[in-house]
């Protein structure tokens, strides 16, 4: 079983912080993963902590950490002007990661942090091998005209998109039309009666192993016989 999730902090002089909760698998580290909230949450969420604890379980190591902006403030949105930063902050904590695992490095958020990450490999492929986006905000509720796909065309980063099917920032037909903007693979994993937060008291049990088991269709298998999330080729 892999071991309760650790207090992590990381300060450098010049560099965003890093503070988060680590999870660490009780086999030898491999890929890791870190995920990020949106807007108007931290890394304590449900939906994220589930998460760390379905991937940790399948063998990654996982950071669960909070975005500079809701470093500096406890409650409420980004500031106008925080984005650049805060993708900052998940480069300087995939760096970090990349000092811990000897595998790949994957990158993930809900809404507002999915999009952080998606911008941040679009500008940068090095940072990650793959991208989970949980609800990704691809328009604001109501307002399809405003879409948010304007780095997609440069996104070169396998993605998985899970969305939520009532979720008010897109539809599933928009959704899939945008994702034909992305020059890389993708796969779009859809939640049934599930709205933006994805999660729910009817899905609670099982919405973290689709994930995980959607995620490792998309980056495919190691080349270790012993990984432990290894699945076989169809």
């Amino acid at each position: 079983m892999p071991t309760a999730p650790t207090t992590f902090f990381e300060s450098s002089p010049g560099e965003p912080d890093v503070r988060g909760f680590l999870h660490t698998p009780s086999g030898p580290p491999k890929d890791g993963l870190i995920l990020t909230h949106g807007a108007g949450a931290d890394c304590r969420t449900q939906l994220l902590t589930l998460l760390a604890e379905a991937f940790c379980e399948a063998g990654l190591t996982v950071l669960r950490c909070d975005l500079p902006f809701r470093q500096l403030r406890p409650h409420g949105p980004p500031p106008r002007g925080s984005a650049e930063r805060d993708q900052r902050g998940l480069a300087r904590a995939a760096t970090l990661m990349k000092q811990s695992v000897p595998g790949r490095i994957f990158l993930g958020g809900h809404s507002y942090g999915g999009r952080q990450a998606s911008m941040l490999t679009a500008a940068q492929p090095s940072v990650a091998e793959a991208l989970l986006l949980l609800s990704y905000p691809l328009h604001p509720p109501l307002k399809p005209e405003q879409m948010r796909t304007e780095h997609f065309a440069q996104l070169k980063t396998p993605a998985l998109f899970v969305h939520g099917s009532r979720d008010g920032f897109a539809t599933r037909e928009e959704l899939t039309r945008a994702l034909e903007l992305i020059p890389a693979k993708t796969q779009l994993l859809e939640i049934e009666r599930a709205g933006h937060e994805l999660l729910s008291k009817t899905n609670r049990e099982a919405l973290a192993q689709k994930v995980v088991d959607a995620f490792v269709e998309l980056v495919g298998t190691r080349a270790s016989p012993d990984d432990a999330y290894r699945r076989e080729p169809e």
